[in-house]
């Protein structure tokens, strides 16, 4: 049987073919209508996102840091302004390996082993466009060895920047402090934006506490860049717009120190290791603030070195130690008259009534001799004669009488015991002792010895040359008082007007009877008079000085007799000199406290001192040699 033959459908097939054309042709219409519609999109509808984006890829942003403002004494004299220095900068986002690139640094001597850690965590921890100073001045001979190796450096070049510097280098560093580079713990506490472009930032003193007057706004401007980062002109023949916004630099300070008087004190201190506080008692303006030893803040400004820095640190002096607010130290005599103050206030003694002093002191009910700095004793002695002679045996019994709350009633009301608020930071409080605070800190109860003892300045009662200088300014305008400064005034980079500062009045100090500051006031004069313990060194000033001596005995002698021991001591264990006045006596224009440590005597080493500073600022004689140690009257020595 034949098989039937299938015939081909031609039309079928043609049919089939046309349909699969057709669909595909719609097909690719669609996908062609897609991708015009996407392009529409991208090309005419976000052209201006786009067009943005892409000048971004070669406009770079560069920050601008502001200028630091300018700092200047009361009489218009520059003491911290902003000079042109070549800085060694990395920015991350172009350098491959960083800490290769570090260590490459320090094998052509521009990085020291030990700064390496600390640059690479800044590093890590800052934003990869910004640029991070590596050094912050760069001597000539240090840029041209850059210059020979800079190919091998992508992402390190030299930019010129303002660097901060003090023309006087080491006078007043402790109240100006330090500016110093941005560490990455300084980045934790920083708006970055604000310090975009900054390499430095106030480190302690004034640079410190007015960073944020200062330091001022940032600003920027927009870049062409190439694809290696560098920057170029243009782009071929094509216009970019590009932004820029001004830094504002930041205000000027004016201060009450006077750099005159500021010199003379730093002179006067010589070799001593100690500081100078004076005040005008009238506002609080610190005229001057001195500790010594002291430092170049230049050091800082232009990137110390580890050897340097440790060198400071390890110093057994302390250079780096302001001793004017953070040195407390037993006030020894200088504390007198504010006990006398005490007993006119509490009505426990008469400032004519005399008292029989034998040249110790027991306590009633006790054997323990509490003895008088004069092995014989002063005979009999009121209240002005008592600060005059600096009579310990008449403190012993007023403190006695007085008891550790009534003394500590007083002495806080002076200033003791806290900080006086200056505007700058890192002041101590001192220590005020009570029995509260004894049973606290030691679970202890406090013992009448401790009570005889506070009344000449010993034991556990400490305090700052601030404290007492701010404490003799209260007694100098009977009771008013005023926060210590350093800044009185501003001026506004935008506007160059200056915005002065109002002295701060704190809480007055106020007496049953005014007459009492008087009282005191006229023993304070009599310590400058013939038979004083300063009458000595003061002798022959021009203007009416009160004052008081102190010596605070650091290591203790049995015998107590210092004139015959003391100076048999190693250097350290001698005792501290202390010195608290203000002048002229009649009308106070500036209160001063003088510490000398283990210096010896107050009236023949710290008053001396304080005659310099007082001639500098009241008569214009601007002597800046160092003071010698003044040989005492016979019989007013003072070894406590």
């Amino acid at each position: 049987m034949r098989r039937s033959a299938r015939i081909k459908d031609h039309w079928g097939e043609q049919r089939l073919f046309v349909g699969r054309i057709l669909f595909a042709l719609v097909g690719l219409i669609m996908l062609m209508g897609l991708v015009g519609a996407r392009l529409f999109w991208l090309q005419i509808i976000k052209h201006s996102y786009y067009a943005e984006l892409s000048q971004g890829n070669r406009v770079r942003t560069d920050p601008l840091p502001p200028d630091r403002g300018v700092i200047y004494d009361r009489n218009g004299t520059v003491i911290a302004e902003n000079l042109p220095a070549y800085q060694l900068e990395l920015t991350p986002e172009l350098v491959a390996q960083v800490p290769e690139t570090l260590q490459r640094l320090v094998d052509i001597h521009l990085l020291e082993p030990e700064q390496v850690p600390a640059l690479d965590r800044l590093i890590k921890s800052s934003r990869p466009f910004q640029s991070i100073p590596l050094r912050l001045s760069l001597s000539e001979e240090e840029i041209g060895r850059f210059a020979v190796h800079q190919h091998e450096f992508r992402g390190v070049e030299i930019a010129t920047r303002l660097a901060r510097w003090y023309p006087f280098g080491p006078s007043a560093v402790h109240a100006l402090g330090y500016v110093g580079a941005i560490s990455d713990e300084d980045l934790k506490h920083i708006d970055r934006d604000d310090y975009a472009g900054s390499s430095q930032i106030g480190k302690i003193g004034l640079e410190a506490s007015y960073e944020s007057v200062l330091h001022g706004v940032a600003g920027y401007r927009q870049v062409v860049v190439n694809a290696q980062g560098k920057r170029v002109e243009r782009v071929g023949n094509e216009f970019i717009q590009l932004e820029t916004k001004p830094a504002h630099a930041g205000n000027d300070l004016y201060l009450a120190l006077d750099m005159k008087v500021q010199k003379v004190a730093e002179a006067a201190l010589g070799n001593h290791r100690g500081a100078v506080v004076a005040i005008d008692p009238n506002n609080g303006d610190v005229i001057a603030l001195a500790s010594t030893p002291t430092y170049d803040a230049n050091l800082f400004t232009r990137g110390i070195s580890t050897k340097d820095y440790s060198q400071l640190r390890d110093d057994p002096d302390k250079p780096l130690l302001n001793r004017a607010l953070r040195g407390a130290y037993p006030p020894g005599s200088t504390v007198k008259p504010m006990m006398a103050l005490a007993g006119l206030e509490f009505g426990v003694i008469d400032p004519k009534a005399t008292r029989l002093c034998q040249g110790v002191y027991t306590l009633p009910g006790s054997s323990h001799p509490y003895r008088d700095w004069k092995k014989n004793g002063h005979g009999s002695v009121d209240m002005s004669r008592a600060i005059a002679t600096s009579c310990d045996v008449y403190f012993y019994g007023l403190a006695q009488v007085l008891g550790i709350d009534r003394i500590h009633d007083t002495m806080s009301k002076l200033g003791f015991g806290t900080n006086t608020g200056i505007d700058i930071g890192g002041e101590r409080p001192g220590l005020m002792p009570s029995p509260e605070w004894k049973k606290k800190t030691y679970k202890q109860a406090w013992f009448p010895g401790e009570t005889i003892i506070v009344g000449i300045g010993q034991g556990y009662l400490l305090a700052t040359p601030l404290q007492l200088a701010h404490a003799v300014a209260v007694i100098a305008t009977h009771g008013k008082s005023f926060k210590p400064r350093l800044v009185t005034a501003e001026r506004d980079a935008s506007t160059g007007k200056i915005n002065p500062h109002e002295p701060e009045k704190m809480a007055e100090v106020t007496l049953n009877e005014p007459q009492y500051w008087d009282d005191i006031i006229k023993g304070m004069v009599a310590v400058t008079e013939a038979g004083g313990t300063a009458f000595g060194p003061l002798r022959g000033a021009t203007y009416k000085i009160a004052a008081k001596t102190g010596t605070a005995q650091v290591f203790s002698l049995g015998t107590r007799d210092n004139d015959n021991h003391g100076n048999a001591l190693p250097e350290r264990l001698r005792n501290h000199a202390l010195f608290i006045a203000f002048a002229p006596a009649d009308d106070p224009k500036l209160a001063i406290a003088v510490f000398i440590e283990n210096g010896g005597h107050g009236g023949t080493v710290a008053a001396p001192i304080a005659k310099h500073i007082f001639d500098a600022f009241l008569l214009g004689k601007y002597d800046e040699a160092p003071v010698a140690d003044v040989k005492p009257e016979a019989g007013v020595e003072e070894p406590r």
